[in-house]
């Protein structure tokens, strides 16, 4: 299963790191290939905080063995098959209230890609995985190191299904690219076409722009529709109407409600 939304926060003490550049700083240079490695995320996190990275790097992996999901849930792929790569960005800044803002780029950006190969029946299932109809086609892990109260990194480690064409069987709704369209695709080329992807809509994020959140909501799975969830022990039908920019799930029933990550499981 392909990564969720995760949004870690480190904070650390080393003045050591390098200084944020410019916003208009592009996502892929350095790209960085590694035929196998435990985690692009660790990867990406450890040259962060060792002063290593700068905003745009790129660590793409041709085999991940320990990959990370949400909630410190394990993610495996298949080797050679899959997109896998995580790219350091630097906010820069005490904006700590916009780390969901940051998360919908990538995930717009991952949607963007796919869509174009599929043209169409792709949205966003929120917060961040990537859905071809009722299938799960990809998702991100957010992680962001706080030096005092400045948002110094953020990595995001993006998983998009793209050759694979078989999948454990425990997992309920994987769907690839190739399995969409029928085509085998070279990950490498694919892997930079997301980094223009992630460039475009990092820039929008980076200007506030109040397009990233319309597109989002625009985007989103089973938006105006009636779905099932679940919230403890009690299970109820409601009917999703967007998400606001600090990443809440507003649906409506007999009352609004909104609904933080994880204070809800889907029931599809």
């Amino acid at each position: 299963m392909l990564l969720s939304f995760l949004v870690r926060t480190i904070f650390v003490k080393n003045s050591n790191l390098l200084s944020h550049p410019s916003y208009n700083g592009r996502i892929g240079e350095p790209f960085i290939e590694l035929f196998t490695i435990d985690s692009t995320n660790n990867y990406a996190m450890a040259r962060a905080h060792e002063g290593l990275a700068k905003h745009g790097a790129t660590w793409f992996a041709h085999h991940q063995t320990a990959g990370k999901g949400q909630r410190n849930k394990s993610w495996a792929t298949e080797a050679g098959q899959n997109i896998t790569m995580s790219c350091v960005m630097e906010p820069g800044g005490p904006n700590i209230t916009r780390p969901f803002l940051l998360v919908a780029a990538t995930a717009l950006a991952c949607y963007d890609f796919f869509n174009d190969y599929c043209k169409g029946d792709v949205s966003i299932k929120w917060p961040n995985d990537i859905y071809w109809r009722d299938r799960k086609a990809g998702g991100i892990l957010i992680e962001n190191i706080y030096r005092a109260n400045e948002w110094q990194f953020a990595v995001a480690g993006m998983g998009l299904n793209i050759n694979q064409e078989s999948f454990p069987a425990h997992l309920p709704n994987p769907v690839s690219l190739k399995q969409v369209t029928g085509r085998h695709y070279e990950l490498i080329a694919l892997a930079k076409e997301l980094c223009e992807r992630l460039t475009h809509r990092y820039a929008q994020f980076a200007s506030n722009n109040p397009v990233l959140m319309e597109d989002y909501n625009h985007v989103l799975y089973k938006l105006d529709e009636t779905v099932r969830l679940k919230k403890d022990n009690i299970v109820f039908q409601t009917t999703i109407q967007g998400v606001t920019a600090l990443g809440q799930l507003i649906t409506q029933d007999a009352i609004e409600r909104q609904f933080e990550f994880g204070e809800v499981e889907w029931l599809l």
